[in-house]
């Protein structure tokens, strides 16, 4: 069952691999990229549901691509994953538009659950907005049908 489109970036081949296979295994379908520059060039707005990368990268770092990922797509779904952690980088993460900050080694439940609840806040999202558009256009619609409908009876008179 397809749940979503990842892009996994870091510069550590294991953690690329393992992360692919669980995250292959639960249904997602996931591409890797070994840099920052590696991300952008495989990177395309609309493609991916969520970005999960790793903070310290050599030339681009994960706070450096989280920047120029959002200017490209605002609402990317963007997960950090760090085997350095520290309150500093994990504010600063957060404050560029991070859905969470993760610390290596993760627990997959972990990052498995936080990115499974930021899918769903999207969709909720989503819903939302659809539902928000159609109540719109209903109210919009009915007042219209209704003056349409009270002119047509003086006609028919």
């Amino acid at each position: 069952m397809y749940k979503g489109h990842l892009l996994i970036v870091d510069d550590e081949e294991s953690v690329r691999s393992v992360l692919r296979d669980f995250f292959e295994k639960l249904g997602y379908e996931v591409v890797t990229a070994d840099s920052g520059e590696d991300a952008l060039d495989k990177f395309i707005p609309g493609r991916f549901d969520s970005i999960i990368s790793d903070l310290f990268m050599p030339k681009i770092d994960g706070l450096a691509l989280l920047k120029m990922i959002r200017q490209k797509d605002p609402r990317m779904i963007f997960l950090m994953i760090t085997g350095y952690p520290s309150i500093d980088s994990a504010v600063e993460a957060m404050k560029e538009g991070a859905y969470d900050y993760v610390t290596k080694p993760f627990q997959f439940d972990d990052i498995k659950i936080k990115l499974e609840r930021a899918l769903q806040a999207r969709q909720l999202e989503q819903s939302y907005k659809k539902v928000n558009g159609i109540m719109w256009a209903l109210l919009i619609s009915i007042p219209i049908w209704l003056i349409l409908g009270v002119v047509l009876a003086f006609v028919w008179k």
